[in-house]
């Protein structure tokens, strides 16, 4: 065995060891640490790394251990976090020269409830600014490059996370996702990206509780792992509303037939590239192999795209208008557009956005009365270069703005519903698919089994060269 096999273990695997003893925590988070020594020089997934205090708390998990101690679900774990969620003592960047130096004082819940369950915080993970943007890079890092094709693109913005999970820098990392921002990344790197439903992760920290659009959510290399580092997250919080009422992640059905749809672009509600769609077909045959039949439906969510860009600007230029007045010689351009698409938005636009999103949420339930669940592309484009700029184009179809090929995801988005990103199979040397799996709130335990049936089947994660060439 090299120094660092144990980082191509599952995570699920990699956590019976450090509980039974087989694996001490410093031996797992030594190997991780060598493997980010060997390979993030070329993909920059990460903007910090905390070694020494990694490190010191691997010891301490191991003495914890060896005194008879209680033993959690992420004993002496190495996760990543992505560096627009709070750690204490550890730098937060949010990819911005404005917040280079920045050391918040608390953790984000999510962070605390990681530590809680035994977790230990190896590093931050790169985003573009504020995490918006398609190519993950930043004025302090970057661009993080894709561990398949390492001129192309990672994904955004979660896509040092995307990186470090699929390259086994880390077991286990968290996202956020917006419009797309933990699925299109793992579609790019052929990582597990799991969105679940907003309110599963609490957020007690966020200036907008009711606010549903964006979510916390785990990459991974399998759905099993994924769960159970949502599972440590999950749960409500007294303090954010959102999380009220949602339930805690069920177990996975593995043995119900599932009444499938699929649809490559929702009827034309969204253009897609030529490539995604020959993969995306070969995915449903794949998918119809393993689980029954494929029924070609969906529901009807095209008014949807303008409602989701006139919410998403609004709560940005809420959040970050005032920062990007006074500091936009420091930000990104791209970051300065995204922020001011909110500006000029009346209380009359945006309530008939939020009229618009109550309809698609209507228009999808009915729909999900006969299926359950619902196929679609985890990106309507290739993984594309890093410096080709923003994704003007999807296809031979020209794009109104740099987040129209982000529909396939926002749409999802808008009405809330659970899903992830599964890795297709491919052949070899091929770029990595997604394919995105969704299901209503409430049938998450039926959405993660068949994720796992397909996982057996061949839709599961694959390293790329560039790690065994490491190893």
């Amino acid at each position: 065995m090299t120094d660092t096999a144990i980082c191509d273990w599952p995570a699920v695997t990699l956590a019976e060891h450090l509980r039974s003893g087989a694996l001490s925590s410093e031996q797992l988070v030594t190997a991780s640490l060598a493997r980010i020594e060997a390979l993030d020089g070329t993909l920059r997934a990460f903007i910090t790394v905390d070694a020494d205090a990694a490190l010191d708390a691997a010891r301490a998990a191991d003495a914890h251990r060896r005194s008879g101690g209680e033993l959690l679900a992420l004993h002496g774990m190495p996760v990543a976090i992505k560096d627009v969620t709070a750690t204490k003592g550890l730098r937060t960047t949010q990819g911005s020269r404005i917040h280079a130096d920045t050391v918040p004082e608390e953790d984000a819940g999510s962070v605390a409830r990681l530590r809680d369950a035994g977790a230990i915080i190896l590093g931050k993970t790169n985003t573009p600014e504020f995490a918006f943007g398609a190519i993950c890079t930043n004025a302090l890092c970057g661009p993080t490059a894709n561990p398949w094709d390492t001129a192309r693109s990672s994904g955004g913005s979660s896509g040092g996370s995307a990186v470090a999970v699929a390259t086994g820098m880390v077991p286990l990392a968290q996202g956020t996702d917006f419009g797309g921002s933990v699925r299109t990344p793992a579609s790019f790197c052929g990582a597990v990206g799991l969105r679940p439903q907003p309110g599963t992760i609490a957020e007690p920290e966020r200036k907008l509780g009711e606010a549903r659009l964006a979510t916390q959510g785990v990459l991974a290399r399998s759905t099993a792992d994924a769960l159970m580092m949502l599972r440590a997250m999950a749960g409500p919080h007294p303090l954010d509303p959102a999380s009220r009422g949602v339930p805690l992640p069920p177990k996975p059905d593995s043995q119900a037939t599932p009444r499938i749809a699929a649809s490559v672009d929702l009827d034309g509600a969204f253009p897609v590239d030529p490539w995604v769609r020959d993969r995306f077909e070969a995915a449903c045959s794949d998918v119809a192999a393993a689980l029954g039949p494929v029924e070609r439906a969906a529901p009807d969510l095209k008014d949807g795209v303008q409602a989701f860009k006139t919410l998403r600007a609004a709560e940005s230029w809420f959040k970050f208008g005032a920062m990007v007045d006074r500091h936009e010689d420091q930000l990104t351009p791209s970051y300065v557009w995204n922020v001011r698409q909110g500006r000029e938005i009346s209380a009359e636009r945006y309530l008939a956005a939020e009229a618009t999103r109550t309809a698609m949420q209507r228009a999808a339930l009915r729909f999900f009365e006969t299926h359950d669940l619902l196929l679609m592309p985890a990106a309507s484009v290739p993984p594309f270069r890093n410096d080709g700029g923003e994704v003007m184009q999807v296809g031979d179809a020209e794009c109104e703005t740099i987040i129209d090929y982000l529909a396939c995801t926002f749409l999802i988005s808008l009405i809330g519903f659970p899903c992830l990103s599964l890795p297709a199979p491919t052949g070899e040397g091929d770029l990595p698919f997604g394919l995105q799996i969704v299901a209503r709130p409430g049938r998450e335990a039926l959405l993660w089994g068949a994720a796992m049936r397909l996982e057996k089947a061949g839709f599961a994660h694959r390293f790329a060269p560039i790690v065994r060439d490491v190893t």
